[in-house]
C-alpha cells in the first residue's frame, strides 16, 4: 500500500475542518488538489472516507477509526516542524551556561532572562561554580559557553577575554565615604574584607599596599565575593569587588569608591574549540559578548 503523508495531511484537515476549503487553508494547497488526495488515499484504502451531506463532508464509521491512528502522527510531525522553525529561529532547544559565582547573581540571570523573553520554547540550563570547574565542564560538553576568570586552562577552548576594573565597596556609614578616590594611603588601618590568598584580587591588593609600603589588615576571608560583599553590608570592614557584583545587588547597604593605583579583574568567556555550537549558543554569545563590552567601557 503506497499511502503518502500529505494524503494523510489533506485526510486529517478535512476530518477536522468538516470542509474541502478548510483544508485547503490549512495546507496551504487548492481544493482540487486537497479532493485529489482524497481520491488517493480512498483508493488505497479501498473504502470510502466522507460522504456529503447537504455540503458538509461526514466521516464515514471506518474514517473514524483511521483519524485516532492519523492523529498522533500528523500532530507529531507538525511538532517537529515547529521545534525545526524554532531552531532556524533561534527560538527552542536548550541554552547550556556556566559562570563564575561573581556574575550569577545578578549579571547573568537578567541577561538570560532579556534572551529568553521572545523564547517560550527556550529550556534554559544554567550553574555557577568556580572557574576551573567551569573551564572543566566546556571542555567536557556539560556546557556550551563558560564565562570564568583567567587563565584560560585547556587548548581545547577558545576565549573571549575581558578585564573589568574594580571597586571599593564600603558601609554608607563609613567616615572614608567623604573621599572620592580610595587609595592604600587612605586605607591604611582600614580592616578589609578580602578573597582568599590564592585569589586574582587578593594578590593585586596586597601589590597595590606593598608598592605604596602600607601594611594591610586582612579582617576576613571569604571564597565568594558575594560573601564578601555581605561583611561590608554589615559594616565589617571594606571590600575591593567586581562592579559587575555590585551593579546588580539589590539589597544595598553598601556604597562604592574608585580605587587608585587600578585593580583589574581579567576573566575569560570560554567556548569548546572541537564542539560546533548551537544556533542558540552562538546568538547567545553575540549578546553575551556585546553586553561585557558595554560593561566595560
Amino acid at each position: 500500500m503506497a499511502i503518502r503523508f500529505r494524503q494523510l495531511q489533506a485526510f486529517h484537515a478535512i476530518y477536522e475542518s468538516g470542509t474541502v476549503t478548510g483544508a485547503a487553508l490549512v495546507l496551504g494547497i487548492s481544493q482540487p488538489g486537497v479532493s485529489n488526495l482524497i481520491s488517493q488515499l480512498e483508493r488505497e484504502a479501498k473504502f470510502k472516507l466522507f460522504a456529503r451531506v447537504r455540503g458538509r463532508l461526514i466521516p464515514t464509521p471506518e474514517a473514524g477509526v483511521l483519524y485516532r491512528e492519523v492523529d498522533t502522527v500528523v500532530r507529531g510531525l507538525d511538532h517537529v516542524g515547529q521545534a525545526i522553525t524554532d531552531l532556524q529561529n533561534k527560538q527552542g532547544g536548550q541554552l547550556q551556561v556556566a559562570s563564575q559565582h561573581a556574575l550569577s547573581f545578578g549579571f547573568m540571570p537578567r541577561l538570560i532572562a532579556q534572551f529568553a523573553e521572545n523564547r517560550p520554547d527556550m529550556s534554559i540550563s544554567f550553574q555557577s561554580q568556580y572557574s576551573s570547574k567551569i573551564q572543566e565542564w566546556v571542555v567536557a560538553g556539560l556546557f556550551e559557553i563558560g564565562v570564568c576568570e583567567a587563565p584560560l586552562l585547556y587548548d581545547e577552548l577558545d576565549a573571549h577575554p575581558f578585564s573589568l576594573e574594580m571597586v571599593v565597596a564600603l558601609h554608607p556609614e563609613n567616615p572614608l565615604t567623604r573621599h572620592s578616590v580610595l587609595t592604600p594611603e587612605v586605607l591604611a588601618g582600614e580592616p578589609l574584607i578580602a578573597m582568599g590568598p590564592d585569589h586574582m584580587s587578593h594578590r593585586r591588593t596586597r601589590e597595590a599596599f606593598d608598592t605604596a609600603g602600607v601594611p594591610w589588615t586582612v579582617r576576613v576571608h571569604s571564597h565568594l565575593f558575594k560573601n564578601v560583599l555581605s561583611f561590608v553590608q554589615e559594616g565589617m570592614g571594606v571590600a575591593i569587588l567586581d562592579p559587575l557584583l555590585l551593579q546588580h545587588e539589590k539589597a544595598g547597604g553598601f556604597v562604592t569608591r574608585p580605587f587608585r593605583p587600578r585593580i583589574m579583574m581579567d576573566n575569560i568567556v570560554v567556548t569548546s574549540r572541537d564542539r560546533p555550537m548551537s544556533a542558540l549558543g552562538r546568538a547567545f554569545l553575540e549578546v553575551l559578548l556585546e553586553e561585557i563590552e558595554k560593561s566595560c567601557s
